[in-house]
């Protein structure tokens, strides 16, 4: 059902991305699609009873010193946890890139409708 939902929201940023003629709108409907696919790798890694993916002395065996069994069985994947993190940057770089488009273009045009912009020459 949570993937459902990551899927619904994913949806709704592609429709406003497709459908929407404000261009300031395809840019929030464009962010929205990236905090879906964020969520959804989030989802990806998550574990009920999981536990974070750091050993320390308390997770090895005293005999062998090896890694416990347990702790490999319930250890979270950090993985995806990564891979959102330099999903958040690049995402942040992209939005502050067309938010600043957005400025330029409404400043020189004085619109932000794209039927309009496609009717302009030069």
């Amino acid at each position: 059902m949570p993937y459902a939902l990551c899927f619904l929201l994913f949806m709704v940023g592609l429709y406003c991305t497709v459908v929407k003629k404000n261009i300031v709108k395809i840019v929030i409907g464009l962010a929205v699609m990236e905090y879906a696919v964020n969520l959804f790798l989030i989802m990806l890694g998550y574990q009920t009873g999981g536990t974070a993916p750091i050993v320390d002395k308390t997770y090895l065996e005293p005999e062998t010193g090896q890694i416990a069994a347990n702790f490999i069985n319930t250890a979270v994947d950090p993985l995806p946890q990564a891979l959102v993190l330099t999903s958040i940057v690049i995402a942040l770089g992209s939005l502050a890139l067309m938010v600043s488009m957005c400025i330029r273009i409404y400043e020189k045009y004085d619109t932000l409708d794209i039927t309009e912009l496609r009717r302009l020459k030069g």
